[in-house]
Formats: structure tokens, sequence, C-alpha cells
């Protein structure tokens, strides 16, 4: 699924980026688009280098504190990703990039994809779940509807009399 994804995502993003500055350029015409698109680009060149430093400090404080970095950690990572938006040009980008940076923004962010992420694992933990549960894997015995005290199985007894097989 990820691959697809990922396949889908590199070729419809260059394609409506394109679609955007044209109609940009279009309405406001060929040198105001490209001036901006570079305003824009310093503009997040800034402002990455200024959260950048921030999250840097703080997640560093986290871990000299001996705390759990987990929002820090998040915050460090959606700069860095915002900065990679922002560093393309394009309009589309350039907006989640602005997301992903801004500090009144990026709490917002953080909770959405904290959700997402969440979602997916108890997704993926329930399919494991189903895929593994006629292996007799897991904590519980396989009743079937039957009393859960009973777990069902074979008895195999050795003959002893005949010695070892």
């Amino acid at each position: 699924m990820l691959p697809v994804a990922l396949l889908i995502g590199f070729l419809l993003v260059p394609i409506i980026e394109i679609y955007v500055i044209l109609q940009v350029g279009h309405l406001i015409g060929g040198w105001p688009t490209v001036a901006l698109l570079v305003a824009e680009s310093l503009l997040g060149a800034w402002i990455v280098r200024r959260e950048g430093r921030r999250a840097w400090r703080a997640l560093k404080a986290t871990f000299e504190g001996g705390r759990m970095p987990d929002r820090r950690l998040a915050d460090a990572g959606l700069v860095l990703v915002g900065g990679v938006l922002l560093l393309t040009p394009g309009f589309v980008t350039d907006f989640f990039g602005f997301l992903f940076v801004l500090p009144f923004t990026r709490p917002l962010v953080r909770r959405l994809l904290a959700g997402y992420v969440a979602r997916r694992v108890k997704a993926a933990q329930s399919h494991a779940a189903r895929s593994f549960s006629g292996f007799g894997g897991g904590d519980e015995p396989e009743t079937h509807g039957h009393d859960p005290h009973v777990v069902r199985g074979e008895v195999i007894r050795e003959d002893r009399s005949s010695g070892p097989r």
C-alpha cells in the first residue's frame, strides 16, 4: 500500500503544483508568480531556521532533563518535513510546509498526525490479531464457544514398555 501511495504522490504532486503555478501565473502574471515563489522560499527558509533552532534546543533540554521527548521529537520531525516542503518550489507544498513549521499551526498538525498514527496502529493490531488467531498464538486459549477453562487438544501417551523410539 505504501509504495503505491508514494508512487501516486510523486506523480500527482508535481502535476498539481504545475497546474496551480500556471493558474496563479495566469491570474497575476509570470514575473509576479516567480517573485512570489522566491519570497515564499526565503520566508520559509528563515522560519525553518528559527523554528529548527527552537525545536533543537527544546529537544536537547528534554534529553538533558531525562524526560521522554515525544512531543519535542514530533515537533523536530515536523519542522524537518516542513522545511523540505518549503524548499520545494510550489504553492501547495509551501502551504503544507508552513502548516508544519509555524509554531501556532504545528500543534494542530501534531495532534492530527498522532490521531492518524494511533488509528493505523490500532488497525494493524486488530489485523494481526485476526491473522494469527488461527495459529493458537496469543494469550487466550482458543475455545470455539466452549468452556473457556477447557483447551481442546490431543493427548499423546508414550508406551513405556516398548522403550525409546
